[in-house]
């Protein structure tokens, strides 16, 4: 949903996650620029307005992300998992949350593409990519979440 209004001072605790993979389930890591050591992960992002959509946040965060556009009137289509998991925000990260947020909760999908593509990362926040296979991209994953996420992929598979 568009608005006219500045977006929140804070971040809000609420984000999706979305694992990227091919029908033989090679999944797509992006790494996070600037941060050592190196932190893979799937895609993901905060909501940028409380009542924006669970989904609406995963299309913007793909598309933001990775230059895929899966949302309505394209060919690819994301599978709400209808999972989420809430969990104590890194430290590193508290600063970017209004005081006394510590948890998020974040919202799993998953968007297969036919195959592996080439993806045009935003350079400020992503700086490298590769195609796993889901094992090897769970354990490439910085984050338990992400992980987790990948080893269920099979059971999610279109």
């Amino acid at each position: 949903m568009a608005t006219d209004e500045p977006p929140p001072a804070f971040k809000i605790p609420q984000s999706v996650l979305v694992v990227i993979h091919t029908p033989a389930l090679e999944v797509l890591l992006i790494r996070r620029a600037g941060i050592a050591p190196a932190f893979w992960q799937s895609v993901t992002g905060s909501k940028d307005w409380p009542e924006e959509s669970w989904a609406a946040t995963a299309v913007r965060e793909v598309a933001e992300e990775t230059g895929i556009h899966c949302g309505p009137g394209t060919p690819l289509s994301l599978q709400d998992w209808g999972l989420e998991n809430v969990y104590d925000i890194y430290p590193r990260w508290l600063h970017r949350y209004a005081p006394g947020v510590t948890r998020n909760t974040e919202h799993l999908f998953g968007l297969c593409l036919p195959a592996p593509i080439t993806p045009v990362l935003a350079p400020r926040e992503h700086d490298a990519w590769q195609w796993l296979p889901w094992r090897e991209a769970a354990d490439a994953c910085f984050s338990p979440s992400n992980a987790e996420a990948i080893l269920l992929l099979p059971q999610f598979r279109a």
